[in-house]
């Protein structure tokens, strides 16, 4: 009470009731948790935020992914959000396609799994403390309710010992009973009202990374795609014989025995035909008729001609 014979706050609250001096002391520290959370996460979603812009942008402007991929590489303890989602999908889809042949779906179901799994975890990070503040935002009027419940109680039982009540000797203790509500709602409606914003800013985020994601995958299976034609291409041309020339001795001895064969048509050892040979499989011998066979010859065609 001031020297005018008001009631101030500060002296409402050092003359309370024991259990309500607990209460504002906890409602006290339940709003200073809320509002270091609110500061903390604003910042972070901020820096998220910005992390993605600037990624998106060095991802979209043409980068060759495999550069990409080492720069992220170099700074692993300064990743957050779509770098570490980037880093992660590469880094599987890579070591997949080096493992051997593989299916494409199989290749890129790997993949995605292992980005979802690094969104999920970044989600985590983006979500961190939001319960905390949604458990202040919902709890916080009922314990400053509680508080008040108890001082009125505690008011109600001091007037029953006083004969004659006056409102002077019944405002005190209501007073008090009110500044733990008031401490009550002072703690929940911050809470309530950023935590609703901070829902909507990481459920943008998430959609955000889930974009990513899909479009990241369209251009690593058109990739595969392309490497796999490449791999089948150089297969076809590794097992297709190769042509060669003949050189210009094998041209000669190829012209060499077909002279031979012209020349030689009834065949023999070293020509190109078969010798002919009899039913019993022997060959046939061809020779020159003597000088009595002509004879003969000739006789007999005499005498058929006197005949």
């Amino acid at each position: 009470m001031d020297s005018n014979g008001s009631l101030s706050i500060t002296h409402l609250i050092l003359n309370a009731s024991t259990l309500v001096q607990v209460v504002m002391l906890f409602l006290l520290t339940l709003s200073i948790v809320s509002w270091t959370i609110i500061v903390s996460r604003s910042s972070a979603y901020k820096i998220a935020r910005i992390k993605a812009d600037d990624f998106e942008e060095k991802f979209w402007s043409g980068i060759d992914l495999n550069n990409l991929y080492q720069d992220c590489i170099q700074r692993a303890d300064e990743l957050n959000g779509l770098e570490v989602i980037y880093a992660a999908g590469f880094k599987e889809f890579v070591r997949l396609i080096n493992s051997g042949p593989a299916d494409q779906e199989v290749v890129m179901d790997g993949t995605y799994r292992q980005m979802k799994v690094s969104q999920s975890r970044e989600m985590e990070n983006l979500e961190a403390h939001l319960g905390t503040l949604a458990t202040v935002g919902s709890i916080s009027p009922y314990i400053g309710l509680f508080g008040t419940v108890w001082g009125i109680m505690h008011a109600f039982i001091a007037l029953a010992a006083v004969k004659n009540a006056t409102l002077s000797m019944v405002a005190p203790p209501i007073a008090e009973a009110l500044i733990a509500t008031a401490m009550g709602l002072f703690a929940a409606i911050p809470a309530v009202m950023f935590y609703n914003r901070f829902v909507t800013k990481v459920e943008a985020l998430e959609n955000r990374y889930i974009n990513f994601m899909d479009e990241f995958a369209t251009i690593l299976n058109r990739r595969l795609v392309r490497v796999r034609s490449e791999m089948n291409q150089k297969q076809k041309e590794q097992a297709a014989p190769a042509v060669r020339t003949p050189s210009y001795e094998e041209q000669r001895a190829t012209s060499f025995q077909k002279s031979r064969s012209f020349n030689n048509p009834l065949g023999d050892s070293q020509g190109s035909f078969n010798r002919p040979r009899t039913t019993n499989n022997e060959p046939v011998h061809y020779h020159t008729p003597g000088v009595e066979g002509e004879r003969e010859r000739s006789l007999a065609r005499q005498n058929n001609m006197e005949q």
